[in-house]
């Protein structure tokens, strides 16, 4: 089975990556188009050139790469995908080949997140509308990070159930520290990660939406409530 997860920035998309790789028999792969949407975009994001150099930047041999052959003992292909990375010019045909889920979390909190990073993301930038243009057109399951911090241990069976995959509790935990399947742009951004060795507990306090911002939660907030009443509880 190859299970493509498309999520949006600054949600868990590293840490689900961690759950689904702890499984025997599982090879994950990180990001695989974003050489090709940094190519195409033009964007300077940390680690640009290392990026550039680390996979395919024409989105034909990275999909193809995906399909490939699964090497001897594995049974499971886990993609992370951020939405954004799916640039209008991308074939979508391919996606009937795998099997689709998607990681959504609370515009508010992705907002609050993305803010301190980046000051003046775009409604694209977060990825919600891609987001829901991919699941209009092969749905699947879908998670809430915070349904999935309150609850691993019963959202996770869940969605293993929807995927067709037998539970395996190794996806409760990790151990800690960098792994060879990581972007090369880990030393940017998966600091937090690095230092897990388990799903970080739901944190209840509201988000903090700078309000030259709250326009843009507001945008999002029909999107994602488009996917969250799909989602797993």
């Amino acid at each position: 089975m190859r299970v493509a997860m498309w999520s949006g920035p600054r949600n868990i998309s590293t840490a689900m990556m961690r759950s689904f790789g702890a499984r025997p028999g599982t090879v994950v792969v990180d990001e695989p188009l974003y050489a090709h949407y940094l190519s195409a975009t033009g964007l300077d994001h940390p680690g640009r050139r290392d990026i550039l150099a680390s996979q395919p930047c024409d989105w034909p041999t990275a999909v193809a790469s995906l399909l490939a052959p699964l090497p001897a003992g594995v049974t499971l292909q886990y993609q992370k995908h951020m939405t954004h990375h799916l640039l209008p010019q991308i074939e979508l045909s391919w996606l009937e080949s795998v099997t689709n889920a998607y990681l959504i979390r609370h515009p508010a909190s992705v907002v609050a997140s993305y803010a301190k990073v980046r000051g003046e993301p775009t409604l694209e930038d977060l990825g919600f509308p891609q987001q829901v243009s991919i699941f209009r057109r092969h749905p699947g399951p879908v998670v809430d990070a915070a349904d999935v911090l309150r609850a691993p241990g019963s959202v996770l069976p869940e969605l293993c159930a929807a995927l067709g995959l037998p539970w395996d509790p190794a996806m409760l935990a990790w151990e800690p520290g960098r792994r060879d399947t990581d972007g090369v742009w880990a030393p940017h951004w998966y600091a937090a990660v690095e230092a897990s060795t388990g799903f970080a507990p739901h944190d209840p306090a509201p988000p903090v939406v700078p309000p030259r911002l709250a326009g843009l939660v507001a945008a999002a907030l029909p999107l994602y409530d488009e996917l969250a009443a799909h989602r797993i509880r």
